[in-house]
């Protein structure tokens, strides 16, 4: 398994591309802009892209999408369902903006090569939001950051949803990397030491 980051868009969001090595075939999370930067990322790695996941639908998460499903149309394009239904918002773009968008939900699993993708419904930064576990690793969104986690102000939000989220994630047997939406990358044993919001969560 290989994770390669960028960071794309106006407020840097960490782009990632989940790659297993062994079958060429690789998994963009969150193209959030300049689609462009991230076409020639795919090119130089040479992996045939088989997946455009979103953990939510906030635009700073998924406005390179459309661009990319027309480059690469047999790429399955996945968001929960919850963050796909605002037609017109600038919060959720995506609704009517394309063609076959897929939904997954708490519990669901995609293949990508010998590798096996994990939805876990997270809400509370959105209604929508969910974290990717593959392996050991925590592709958290906006829902869990380096020492803090996502905003609840926005339309959809809700603390109370949050914290049941990161309570779930802190419960979670063993240590991950967190690979967040924005910011740098931690482990969640150093977050549940040092996080604070993920300690108020865990009780």
């Amino acid at each position: 398994m290989k994770v390669k980051m960028m960071q794309v868009g106006p407020i840097g969001t960490n782009c990632y591309f989940l790659i297993d090595a062994d079958s060429g075939v690789m998994a963009i999370i969150d193209p959030g802009d300049e689609p462009e930067l991230i076409q020639q990322a795919v090119e130089e790695s040479g992996a045939e892209v088989k997946y455009l996941l979103l953990t939510h639908g906030h635009y700073d998460h998924t406005t390179a999408v459309p661009a990319l499903h027309r480059v690469y149309p047999g790429a399955e394009a996945y968001i929960h369902r919850a963050d796909a239904d605002g037609v017109g918002s600038r919060i959720f773009p995506l609704s009517g903006e394309m063609e076959g968008l897929k939904f997954y939900d708490e519990g669901d699993s995609l293949p990508l090569g010998g590798l096996t993708i994990h939805v876990m419904h997270t809400p509370g930064h959105s209604p929508g939001s969910v974290v990717l576990r593959v392996e050991d690793v925590l592709f958290c969104g906006d829902t869990l950051f380096a020492g803090s986690m996502g905003r609840t102000d926005l339309p959809g939000g809700s603390e109370e949803q949050i914290m049941e989220s990161l309570r779930r994630l802190g419960a979670l047997e063993g240590n991950f990397h967190v690979l967040p939406g924005h910011m740098g990358a931690s482990d969640l044993d150093q977050e549940r030491k040092h996080n604070p919001y993920l300690r108020m969560a865990m009780g």
